[in-house]
């Protein structure tokens, strides 16, 4: 009997962790927290309630690994920006990364960091608060690699590394939204070309 015990306690999943993250994470992109319900998420990891709670936790704590992985996947031209050389560089990746990253014809329309969080009720202003702190941690990255810009004489002494990111984080999330709003790839391409040519700090 307690060999028995032993072969069902450590019976591997029926279902591969990953893919099953990746499609909570597709799921959640689409629908936004609030309108994805149990059972849209479990129908499309292919798995119970019980295996998901068992495998990711609850759908708070899901959706705490989704944006994880969203950041580390379609969402890794934001890291990439700040390893660029120059201000006007990091501008350009992470501008023309929101640009293509919203109009995958693979995925959906928009961002997960914003079309995450459009409809929040109080039950659900814990996520909300998830997504606020993820948008203002890459608010800080973006000022911090500003500030480094105008130490190394790469921006003028006057430049202002925070409205700086402030105004950059703005326009990326605003491609957000035209792209949920219909406009395509080339479209929201001149929007950076536009927001480029101004680019004088």
């Amino acid at each position: 009997m307690d060999g028995s015990r032993s072969t069902v306690l450590g019976r591997p999943r029926g279902f591969d962790t990953d893919e099953a993250l990746e499609r909570a994470m597709r799921v959640f992109w689409q629908q936004g927290y609030e309108g994805a319900s149990l059972a849209d998420l479990t129908g499309a990891m292919g798995i119970t309630k019980t295996s998901m709670y068992a495998a990711f936790g609850n759908k708070e704590q899901l959706f705490r690994k989704a944006l994880e992985r969203y950041k580390e996947g379609p969402a890794a031209y934001a890291t990439r920006a700040l390893e660029e050389p120059t201000a006007r560089a990091v501008a350009e990746t992470l501008l023309r990364g929101a640009a293509r990253t919203t109009t995958l014809p693979e995925t959906f329309a928009g961002c997960l960091a914003v079309q995450g969080a459009l409809a929040s009720s109080d039950s659900n202003r814990s996520a909300h608060g998830v997504l606020v702190d993820w948008r203002n941690g890459v608010g800080l990255q973006l000022e911090q690699r500003f500030q480094r810009a105008v130490d190394e004489g790469d921006l003028p002494p006057d430049a202002d590394p925070k409205q700086l990111a402030r105004y950059l984080l703005t326009v990326a999330f605003g491609i957000a939204v035209q792209a949920a709003n219909g406009l395509g790839h080339d479209e929201l391409q001149q929007i950076v070309d536009t927001t480029l040519r101004t680019w004088q700090p």
